[in-house]
């Protein structure tokens, strides 16, 4: 199917083939087979803490506890060297919105993304939490920052699910990085990174 998109667009339209593949730990083996599949131009790891399988293997009922173990978790998968980015992660966050509180797990997440930093994978700032329980984009701005000053890479997304939220709300996530402090945005082609400069990449918008 996507070869037929990339013949039809050709000199049009790049398409690309990527994957969203689920991480927990055990997983390895079969991910590392599962990517060998396909040329893959973008692989995206992420921890879905709303997955039955996940949640029945990890969440114990103490939602703390289960906060941890998600940052615990994002870093094992960038350590596992399986992955280009790490999608959406703060989106434990929606778990028991009432219960997230920043302040209170910091620390995890700063260990969290001193790991995450030694391996050079990116980060997704994902604007489809503008949609979720609490309504703010994956990661908050607070974590965006933290995620700065250790100089993660950052790559958008709109997890998008439909052709009208494609690029939805790239303008507010470009600004958001520049007040993070970051002063570029990554696109990821042939498993390699490519920085793009913020403000050029806001003149891109249409």
């Amino acid at each position: 199917m996507v070869e037929r998109a990339q013949a039809a667009f050709a000199g049009r339209l790049d398409v690309l083939l990527g994957l969203e593949s689920d991480f927990m730990p055990g997983l390895e083996p079969w991910l590392e087979r599962l990517h060998r599949r396909a040329p893959l131009h973008h692989v995206l790891g992420s921890v879905h803490y709303q997955m039955a399988f996940y949640r029945e293997r990890y969440f114990t009922g103490d939602v703390f506890l289960y906060q941890k173990t998600y940052y615990e978790h994002l870093a094992l998968a960038a350590e596992s060297g399986l992955f280009d980015t790490l999608s959406h992660p703060d989106l434990v966050k929606n778990e028991r919105p009432a219960e997230w509180h920043f302040p209170r797990i910091r620390d995890v997440v700063e260990r969290a993304l001193d790991r995450i930093a030694v391996t050079g994978v990116a980060m997704e700032l994902n604007t489809s939490g503008l949609l979720k329980a609490i309504p703010e984009m994956n990661p908050n701005a607070e974590q965006l920052r933290l995620m700065r000053e250790r100089g993660i890479p950052v790559v958008l997304g709109a997890d998008a699910h439909r052709p009208d939220r494609v690029a939805d709300g790239y303008g507010a996530a470009l600004r958001l990085l520049i007040e993070a402090g970051y002063e570029e945005v990554n696109i990821i082609v042939n498993r390699r990174r490519q920085a793009i400069p913020l403000q050029l990449a806001l003149q891109s918008l249409r």
